[in-house]
């Protein structure tokens, strides 16, 4: 954690120090800086470090300069950039309740269901899978947002809001950024259940292709050749159980991309069932289904490079206790998958 004090109050600028925790340690300066006061225009804070109104461990410093466990900072600034911090949080207002798949003091697994945000958007503020998470830590007492100064605990990966399945969180900024280099590496292998219309000729197959976004209308297209701005994509897939003109997939990411799964299934002509987006909307109301049937249910972490604190977590697989479609397949056991 952080220590902060005031040393000095004189009109509207205030001396004072902050104690760098372990949260905060390994960031460059400035980017520290830039997360503390989100107020303070760059190039005022480049001005108070070239002018030694902000200095590291008592001396001048460099905007460059790493942080690390115990290093103090005084800053000679102006009171404005020091809002105090409120003592009513917006993530207190989410429920406290989440699924949770596995957790020790780093890093906890959480068993997102479909209708669920992830994060907040402009539409809904406060319910959301990362309020709930703070809101979980909070009341157990790891964490406190007064105690820090950069970090608050955050999703490494995320889901669309009608998509459930495992997610994961990092309590701590050492872990954060160990996971996103991860995520970045492809260290992280991803399984996915999703129910596909109609039945597929293969059993099981890789589907490649090009995928390119539409940011305006938050759509992907798919494309058997590329184009100038199409990324491409792996997907692999095996049927499990068929049953009323439906098929029972496992899909495992091998590229990672926006909708890739639902949007790469439509293009074989076999959308996922429930998707009203990429899917057929008068085959989602037979069956009644409000979401759509995919699920992110298994993931291993596969790490081939070093791992740091989370070198524990090498090979272990974790899965989603139940998914609620599979129950559509009588001819399938969900459990032994597991």
């Amino acid at each position: 954690m952080s220590g902060h004090g005031i040393m000095v109050m004189k009109g509207r600028v205030i001396m004072r120090e902050i104690t760098i925790g372990a949260n905060d340690s390994g960031q460059r300066l400035d980017k520290f800086l830039t997360k503390r006061f989100k107020d303070m225009p760059k190039a005022l804070m480049y001005k108070y470090i070239r002018t030694k109104y902000i200095k590291l461990n008592g001396k001048r410093c460099d905007i460059a300069d790493r942080l690390s466990e115990g290093d103090v900072l005084t800053l000679y600034i102006k009171d404005e950039f020091f809002e105090s911090k409120p003592d009513e949080y917006d993530f207190l207002k989410a429920p406290a309740r989440i699924d949770i798949v596995y957790e020790d003091e780093n890093i906890m697994l959480l068993n997102k269901k479909p209708g669920l945000l992830v994060h907040p958007d402009e539409n809904y503020h406060f319910d959301s899978l990362i309020a709930r998470v703070q809101h979980y830590l909070y009341d157990k007492g790891e964490y406190d947002p007064k105690e820090e100064n950069s970090f608050a605990p955050a999703l490494v990966n995320r889901i669309d809001r009608n998509t459930g399945g495992i997610v994961i969180a990092a309590k701590n900024a050492e872990t954060l950024r160990i996971m996103n280099q991860k995520v970045k590496d492809r260290e992280i292998d991803k399984f996915y259940l999703c129910v596909a219309v109609g039945k597929l000729k293969k059993k099981e197959g890789l589907l490649t292709g090009y995928l390119e976004k539409n940011e305006n209308k938050n759509r992907v297209y798919i494309s058997e050749k590329p184009t100038e701005d199409s990324k491409t994509i792996k997907t692999k897939y095996r049927v499990l159980a068929e049953k009323n003109g439906l098929s029972l997939c496992e899909v495992e990411l091998l590229t990672g991309r926006t909708h890739q799964i639902r949007a790469h299934f439509s293009h074989i002509g076999h959308p996922l069932l429930g998707d009203g987006k990429y899917g057929i909307n008068e085959i989602n109301r037979k069956f009644g289904c409000k979401y759509q049937a995919l699920y992110s249910y298994r993931l291993t972490f596969s790490f081939k490079t070093d791992s740091g604190v989370l070198s524990y977590l090498t090979g272990k697989t974790f899965t989603a206790p139940d998914v609620w479609f599979t129950e559509m397949f009588d001819n399938f056991r969900y459990e032994l998958l597991n």
